[in-house]
């Protein structure tokens, strides 16, 4: 891929829209060749920055790109703007309509309750008729130490063998899935979904896009999920936007003549 990749706060940043980046996708999956894409958003940048172990694992993803305003108001502040912000709960729409038209197959895997993944399947498949479900997987809480299980995973994948699998577990869990599963299936493009399948079952509703537009889509997850999410935004991912956003400048500034 020849797009150009921007350093941000310690992430390689690829500089490419969305469109591009399904059509990238698509390209390699007709050639049975796999990948994995990180959509990076400020929690993942802040706990890659504190946890180096976790920024060299995302370091090892295909394509890392922008899921996020902070991220994408950073680029523009330190002179290496990215064209738009690639969000993974919209690239989960757009990868499924183009699947549907090349005759690639879906794997979900995760979600917010046992039966999200299904009822997110059967959503798309209604806005999708032609588009293949390969199927789908709910693994149980603790799984990825359980040997039974992750063969459960693994004979549910195989049996699947999809081009695509969407895994909705939330980072860092699901990165640190793919990472231990993706040579074991090269083949497939693996991409974490956060929490875009309840989004796309119902279960969970998405900000409004004039608040996604703004950067104020946190809030609205905030008040929809306050007991989890007043912590993580409140003391930990503000003070970090805020430390982003003046490492920019800083960037800047040390750039200019």
């Amino acid at each position: 891929m020849t797009s150009r990749i921007h350093s941000i706060a310690g992430l390689d940043l690829r500089d490419i829209n969305e469109a591009a980046l399904v059509d990238h996708l698509a390209e390699a999956a007709n050639r049975q060749q796999g990948g994995w894409i990180v959509t990076a958003n400020a929690d993942i940048a802040r706990q890659c920055r504190q946890q180096p172990t976790l920024k060299a694992m995302v370091a090892k993803a295909d394509l890392i790109v922008a899921d996020g305003m902070p991220l994408i108001w950073a680029a523009r502040i330190c002179g290496r703007p990215l064209p738009e912000r690639v969000c993974g709960s919209d690239l989960v729409w757009s990868i499924a309509e183009r699947a549907s038209q090349d005759g690639l197959s879906l794997f979900l895997l995760g979600g917010g309750a046992p039966d999200t993944a299904r009822r997110a399947a059967s959503v798309l498949q209604a806005r999708h008729p032609s588009l293949a479900i390969a199927g789908t997987h709910y693994p149980p809480f603790g799984f990825e130490s359980d040997a039974t299980e992750m063969a459960r995973l693994r004979d549910a994948l195989t049996q699947a063998a999809p081009d695509i699998v969407y895994v909705a577990l939330g980072f860092p869990k699901a990165e640190r899935l793919i990472h231990a599963l993706r040579s074991e299936y090269p083949g497939i493009w693996w991409i974490g979904v956060g929490i875009s399948l309840s989004f796309m079952a119902g279960d969970v509703a998405r900000a409004p896009p004039w608040m996604q537009r703004i950067g104020f889509e946190w809030l609205h997850r905030m008040v929809q999920e306050p007991g989890r999410l007043v912590k993580r935004y409140l003391w930990h991912d503000i003070p970090f936007v805020l430390w982003l956003l003046a490492w920019a400048l800083r960037e800047r500034l040390r750039d200019s003549p």
